[in-house]
């Protein structure tokens, strides 16, 4: 291996990294169940996962086994994280163990300092502050529906201020496409953080005029792990902004309706426009195998 690759943020991913990983998914998809490579083949990953996945897991376990590699996954409750021992202390014992590491948790210091101390490829597959592999697996189901996502509208309609959104803020400046969030001001982005970024990002409040012309309509969960003691306040503020029938004739005809899942219908998307867009829905939910085993490749080679 050459310098040590990490995948923990959109934000200081490289365009050719992302585009990379992106073309080399559909690669993976073709070939799935027969592969002439095994990038992984003789090496032991370990997934230390702090909150709950049901896509993100299953994933990733089996796009390393169709690689060629074996996987352990490690409930952070189960091993010493979960009684107070360092992240860099874990981070070190593991390093000398096994070949990478998948890392889901709160806190995106915890992921960077893993990565930092463990002298191994680390993937971030959440925090609360990025969820790096969902936005290149959005990424990638857009182009194998419609093409190029350089000089497209994307929409994201919801709370605006959480991971995903963030990802997509960081991806819109890398790989040239204008995104519009649309959101109450409470559940805007920082705009620290939009300077930061750059790139073509819009805030409204006016969840249909940024709907206008789009050509990808976005939602995720208004409520969000660890944010649930604020569910009133979240139902009642983001009522307004739920993707459905009359937000998506605004937007461009023939425009993909996306949901990164767990959807909750009747909030943040009806369940006649969840089921129109169904197929959609779940191809994007698939890709996340696809752009797993791209991510991976990427990473060793």
């Amino acid at each position: 291996m050459t310098d040590m690759k990490h995948l923990l943020s959109i934000e200081h991913a490289a365009p050719a990294d992302l585009r990379q990983m992106i073309a080399d998914a559909a690669t993976w998809k073709r070939e799935r169940g027969r592969h002439p490579r095994q990038p992984l083949a003789g090496q032991s990953w370990a997934m230390i996962f702090n909150k709950a996945s049901t896509r993100t897991r299953v994933s990733f376990e089996v796009g390393i086994r169709e690689l060629g590699g074996s996987v352990m996954f490690l409930s952070a409750a189960e091993i010493q994280l979960g009684r107070g021992e360092p992240i860099k202390d874990t981070a070190r014992v593991l390093g000398r163990m096994v070949h990478g590491a998948i890392m889901r948790t709160y806190r995106q210091a915890d992921v960077e300092e893993f990565a930092r101390f463990s002298g191994i490829p680390t993937i971030n597959a959440l925090t609360d502050d990025e969820h790096p592999c969902q936005i290149l697996a959005d990424l990638f189901t857009f182009e194998e529906r419609r093409g190029p996502i350089q000089d497209r509208v994307v929409t994201f309609v919801g709370d605006a201020a959480c991971n995903v959104a963030t990802s997509w803020i960081f991806a819109a400046a890398k790989l040239g496409f204008e995104l519009r969030l649309a959101a109450p001001r409470a559940f805007q982005p920082a705009p620290e953080l939009l300077a930061r970024a750059g790139g073509r990002v819009r805030c409204t409040e006016d969840a249909h005029a940024a709907a206008d012309g789009a050509d990808l309509l976005y939602t995720d969960v208004w409520v969000s792990m660890g944010k649930e003691a604020e569910a009133a306040e979240r139902l009642r503020a983001l009522a307004p902004y739920q993707v459905n029938a009359a937000l998506v004739k605004r937007a461009r005809p023939g425009a993909l309706v996306m949901h990164c899942l767990p959807a909750y219908r009747g909030k943040e998307i009806d369940e006649a426009t969840f089921e129109a867009n169904a197929d959609t829905i779940f191809t994007q939910a698939e890709n996340r195998l696809h752009v797993q085993k791209a991510i991976l490749a990427w990473i060793v080679s």
